[in-house]
């Protein structure tokens, strides 16, 4: 049995118009949100054994603040290729992952995200599902459980949709 957090970088800042899309950090909401959401996950033991970062700087800046919650942080890559990823894109980055791996995160951005949890969920707690249907977003956690003893093995419609949770579905007051 495998673990996959999805993570969505938190609301970025968008006041700088002329902000290459790459480069935008995280507004005062995101900011706000990211600890949260981290101090969640490792209040239930959703502890990654490896993070797999989008390059973008309000990706790395959402799991740079999300990963004060654990002790020592868990290793981190940043890469180019979760940066705009497809749902494929996204799931061939899981199957690359080394088998060591029991639980992975992926912090990135939507739709990617959405539709990898739409690629992936073939089962599940079905209010989180039914949610995850109308939107992912920012600073939300899906959490799934997949039936592989090896990442390589990741296939559609295999994984069970445990969580979703999101900044309001916790009471985070982030306005």
């Amino acid at each position: 049995m495998r673990r996959l957090i999805l993570f969505r970088h938190a609301k970025s800042d968008w006041s700088l118009a002329a902000t290459a899309d790459h480069d935008r950090g995280l507004a005062t909401r995101g900011r706000k949100a990211a600890g949260p959401m981290g101090a969640w996950l490792a209040g239930r033991g959703f502890r990654p054994d490896l993070v797999l970062c989008s390059t973008a700087k309000r990706a790395k800046a959402t799991w740079d603040i999300a990963k004060g919650a654990f002790s020592p942080a868990p290793e981190t890559r940043v890469l180019r290729e979760a940066y705009e990823a497809s749902a494929q894109g996204l799931l061939d980055l899981i199957r690359s992952a080394p088998s060591e791996a029991q639980t992975l995160m992926l912090v990135g951005h939507n739709p990617g995200l959405a539709d990898l949890v739409d690629l992936l969920a073939g089962s599940g707690d079905p209010e989180a599902r039914r949610l995850l249907s109308v939107k992912f977003p920012t600073a939300a956690i899906a959490v799934l459980d997949l039936p592989f003893d090896r990442w390589t093995e990741t296939a559609p419609r295999a994984g069970r949709l445990d969580r979703f949770v999101t900044p309001k579905s916790l009471g985070l007051d982030v306005a």
